[in-house]
């Protein structure tokens, strides 16, 4: 199948909030192999530096099948990006037509084995890797899902999780994309797992990525649904690594199923957004138990 290459350059004094919002455009109109090239501040050395080489150009990179319905897709694309204009983001489409096995495998050259904390150690497949004794290895193949891990946003997910999760813990990921939070959470002694996201894609490869990572299909469950439409049990221990403005639209979906004592992880926030996450906290009576910065990303663990 031949798929278009959709390529948004863009120039801004905000990269972080165009990453942001490119990114969402992007996903409304379901591209798959989403690629952020950008430039990412360097974490505390040993946790996942010089993961990705300096951009040439900021852009978001992403794909969809060369069908009939693709040019309008296209031009609604290209007239969405120019409404970032009122950010201040002057953002170019470009596009090329391209056969799925040129792109499938591409981005694989930028990702290579990261440690996120002192135990977690992300392992892409085709890259080897000799463990230390105590480390808790995820071997990944994020496919067309979005999330290797690397991004300062999942990062400071697992970091939260290993702090957060007590062993027997019952775990509900919010968009669980290639399923890493979730191995992360097994591998730290979660009793139940649940993961849930919109695009059946995404799911299907948090099941193989859970296989791959020989985590018992009797600890989780996985389902393409809203987090409204999943029933109102409660979690011990919840992540939301989305984009600010879902957060602050499923929180009161959110509230109702965090058990007494529980904590709630809140990432994918950007800084300008997130008075909007604080307001919708003080709406649902929430407040925030623990704050991570990295650049100009942010991630709250929330209570009751």
């Amino acid at each position: 199948m031949k798929f278009k290459k959709i390529t948004a350059a863009f120039e801004t004094k905000n990269i972080p909030l165009a990453e942001e919002l490119i990114c969402d455009l992007f996903f409304s109109f379901n591209l798959k192999g989403v690629v952020c090239n950008v430039p990412l501040e360097e974490p505390d050395e040993g946790f996942g530096t010089h993961t990705l080489p300096l951009p040439d150009r900021n852009s978001i990179v992403g794909y969809f099948p060369d069908i009939d319905s693709s040019d309008i897709i296209l031009k609604k694309i290209k007239t969405r990006s120019m409404e970032l204009t009122q950010f201040g983001i002057q953002v170019t489409i470009e596009v090329e037509i391209v056969d799925e096995k040129d792109w499938a495998d591409a981005w694989k050259t930028y990702f290579n084995v990261t440690r996120i904390t002192d135990r977690i150690v992300i392992k892409p497949d085709w890259k080897d890797y000799d463990p230390e004794p105590d480390d808790i290895v995820i071997h990944l193949d994020p496919g067309m899902a979005f999330g290797t891990g690397t991004h300062p946003t999942t990062a400071m997910c697992i970091r939260m999780i290993q702090q957060f999760l007590v062993p027997g813990a019952e775990f509900l990921d919010v968009g669980t994309g290639s399923g890493i939070l979730m191995i992360a959470a097994a591998g730290l002694g979660a009793k139940r797992m649940t993961g849930i996201d919109i695009d059946e894609v995404a799911v299907e490869i948090s099941k193989k990525n859970l296989e791959k990572n020989k985590v018992s299909p009797l600890l989780y469950s996985l389902a393409c649904t809203t987090l409204d439409q999943t029933p109102e049990k409660t979690y011990d221990l919840i992540a939301a690594n989305i984009i600010a403005q879902v957060i602050v639209d499923v929180m009161p979906d959110l509230e109702r199923r965090i058990a007494p004592g529980g904590v709630a992880i809140l990432s994918g926030i950007i800084r300008e957004r997130k008075p909007d996450v604080l307001a919708a906290l003080e709406t649902s009576n929430l407040h925030i138990y623990h704050e991570t910065n990295e650049g100009d990303w942010v991630a709250l663990a929330v209570k009751r």
